[in-house]
């Protein structure tokens, strides 16, 4: 009887990571240790539906080794729609890099693949392959980024956020009230996280280090194991939320945040960085939040 991929549990172990065919399916399982890109440790492992994907390639490696790469439909993966091209190769989380003497087998599962696999050319109208689930957090240069499952939250941080974002104060963004995200990688100048919200008249500054809605990366603030993640499940979280926003209560300051962030306004007025109408009503706006 021919073998074929609908028998469960077939697995092809390639370095830093283990391909198991399913009928439906590929679940990829990232190994750690000290080798394996961080990425994929952050990963941990990844399901993705055959109808994510649309082809796949054999391709001759560096140093005696063969890659086998699964092609993402347009659409289907929220992590590689957030990456937008930026991600470096090896750090590809749909290649799997193989000892040479395994081109044959490698070559055989592709095959197999290519007859299950019935993509059509066109984008998927929505994600096929689950986002990193949250709660989720980073340390970027300005603040802290922490998101939920519903809320993004930026935290600014005393030396390293600009006078702008000292006085629009921490930030708290619903999912609801966002169209998208923007993520320059960390390994490239001026990246950053860039929330994109609905109200296109909000008019958002053009460079991260002014723009609350934004945190900048840095050397070791914001890496692209911790950050792309971060970025993929809130833009999964938009797209889930559908296009009408919908209002959210604010929530009430902590007294003693808000004590902190008078004294920090303070300073930033002594040291003329801050006008004495813009500390006035700074002010009058976080005293008005107790």
């Amino acid at each position: 009887m021919p073998h074929t991929m609908s028998r469960m549990g077939d697995v092809l172990a390639g370095f830093h990571a283990v391909w198991e065919f399913e009928s439906d399916s590929v679940l990829i399982r990232f190994e750690r240790g000290i080798r394996t890109p961080k990425l994929f440790q952050a990963l941990g492992e990844r399901r993705v539906p055959l109808e994510a994907i649309a082809g796949l390639t054999l391709t001759q490696g560096k140093r005696g080794t063969v890659v086998l790469r699964a092609v993402p439909r347009p659409g289907a993966d929220p992590l590689i729609e957030a990456a937008a091209g930026q991600l470096k190769e090896n750090s590809d989380p749909y290649r799997l890099v193989l000892p040479a003497d395994r081109h044959t087998l490698a070559e055989y599962y592709a095959d197999e693949l290519r007859v299950l696999i019935t993509d059509d050319g066109t984008p998927a109208d929505r994600f096929l392959v689950a986002p990193p689930q949250a709660p989720l957090q980073f340390k970027a240069y300005d603040g802290k980024a922490s998101f939920d499952g519903r809320t993004v939250s930026f935290r600014w941080s005393w030396t390293g956020a600009s006078s702008a974002k000292w006085k629009a104060g921490d930030q708290s963004f619903p999912v609801t009230g966002l169209s998208g995200v923007e993520w320059r990688s960390p390994e490239a100048l001026e990246g950053h996280l860039r929330l994109l919200r609905r109200d296109a008249d909000a008019g958002q500054p053009a460079q991260p280090d002014q723009d609350p809605a934004a945190v900048v990366f840095g050397l070791g603030y914001g890496p692209v194991h911790e950050s792309l993640p971060f970025a993929a499940a809130v833009l999964s979280a938009v797209r889930a939320a559908g296009p009408s926003p919908a209002a959210v209560p604010a929530a009430r300051r902590d007294p003693a945040d808000i004590a902190e962030r008078i004294r920090h306004l303070g300073e930033l007025h002594k040291a003329g960085l801050v006008t004495d109408e813009e500390f006035s009503t700074k002010k009058a706006e976080l005293l008005a939040e107790l």
